[in-house]
């Protein structure tokens, strides 16, 4: 994928993260209470879990920054990103099969916890490195410099 396509992906997706670790961090409340993902329905409120998760959350807005301009580190962070969200998804998956939370969690959580998910591991999977990758990129580079 050109690299014009990553930035166009990556930079809204570290903005997102960026402002929801700003939301989480200094209003754990409402972000608990207001976000349209049912969090309540998982435990009570507790701020200063809210504000670690916000950490995290900073900490992945500049990984996805860092990912849209480093071609050499893409996979790495985008890889990393995309383990953490599927550890999360088990979670998710398991709490609700186990009855802690009610089936429609299945539905609340798509858009929050599964889409994702599956969005970071199809970009982790097209930002692998390999010989036919590599070799691709080494033969439009030879070719851009016999022009």
């Amino acid at each position: 994928m050109k690299s014009k396509y990553w930035l166009l992906i990556l930079v809204p997706a570290s903005l997102g993260s960026f402002f929801n670790a700003i939301w989480m961090m200094s209003d754990p409340g409402g972000w608990y209470y207001q976000l349209p993902a049912a969090i309540p329905d998982f435990g009570p409120l507790n701020e200063h879990f809210v504000r670690d998760l916000g950490a995290m959350f900073l900490i992945w807005g500049l990984a996805l920054l860092w990912a849209a301009f480093s071609e050499k580190h893409r996979f790495v962070l985008l890889a990393l990103i995309a383990m953490w969200n599927g550890l999360h998804a088990l979670v998710h998956a398991f709490d609700t099969l186990r009855g802690l939370v009610a089936s429609e969690h299945w539905l609340i959580d798509f858009p929050l916890v599964y889409s994702p998910t599956a969005i970071y591991v199809l970009l982790a999977w097209l930002a692998r490195p390999g010989p036919a990758r590599d070799e691709m990129s080494a033969s439009a580079s030879i070719g851009r410099a016999e022009q």
